[in-house]
């Protein structure tokens, strides 16, 4: 059973989280300045922590919140498309209720599955630098050493994949010799983990059919086969 008093205190602690100075001023002057057609919310403009399922058996890891999206609504994948894109496809496999995920009380739960991102907070240009990365890690470390039930890791592009490596290996799993590349569709066993690859599901991807539905509905097709639950849609 999923120790949920630690996770809620780790989530606690991430979004007070100050250690990246330029990412700090980043969000909080996106936050302040907003997009136009978004003047009259009010932006979230701190770091993400996770959310789903605390029994899940997939984790979902993406890169980092988008300016106006996750840093906008206090969701990581939530209020843009990339954010349709994911939720559309965990809505047509089964691990969410509902294919849209535009607010943080919009009635979005999902089962079997948890999503969470390697950077907590939005980047500027969307490229996170390596000490800040390795500056978010350890929340990651935690948070999948509390997740008990995860067995696979779905990485949302090459970031995800590499932050998924270095955190199994914080964790004391087995290093895989070489190092396996990431590539969509790419399943690749780390001790008692599966790395599952998958391209991210940004405009870059979608707009120019590098990643179509079928070839992200596959990913997590898999991935609830690879993680021994069939989850059902309510």
């Amino acid at each position: 059973m999923t120790d949920t008093a630690s996770l809620c205190e780790l989530e606690r602690e991430v979004i007070t989280c100050r250690r990246c100075p330029r990412l700090v001023a980043w969000r909080e002057e996106v936050a302040r300045v907003r997009r136009a057609a978004f003047a009259s919310e009010e932006y979230w403009g701190r770091p993400l922590p996770g959310f789903g399922d605390p029994e899940a058996s997939v984790l979902v890891l993406g890169l980092a919140p988008a300016a106006h999206g996750g840093n906008r609504t206090g969701r990581i994948f939530t209020g843009d498309r990339s954010g349709d894109w994911l939720f559309g496809s965990m809505w047509r496999t089964g691990f969410a209720n509902q294919p849209t995920s535009v607010s943080r009380d919009d009635g979005l739960r999902l089962t079997g599955a948890w999503v969470t991102a390697a950077v907590r907070c939005a980047p500027p240009a969307n490229r996170p630098t390596p000490a800040e990365r390795d500056n978010c890690l350890p929340y990651l470390v935690r948070e999948l050493g509390l997740l008990e039930s995860v067995r696979v890791i779905v990485t949302l592009g090459s970031f995800g994949w590499d932050a998924a490596l270095r955190t199994l290996a914080a964790l004391g799993e087995p290093r895989v010799r070489p190092r396996p590349k990431f590539g969509h569709g790419v399943a690749v066993e780390v001790g008692r983990f599966v790395l599952l690859g998958c391209y991210h599901p940004s405009q870059q991807n979608t707009f120019t059919g590098k990643l179509t539905e079928p070839m992200i509905d596959g990913v997590f097709e898999r991935a609830k086969k690879l993680g021994g639950r069939g989850q059902v849609r309510s």
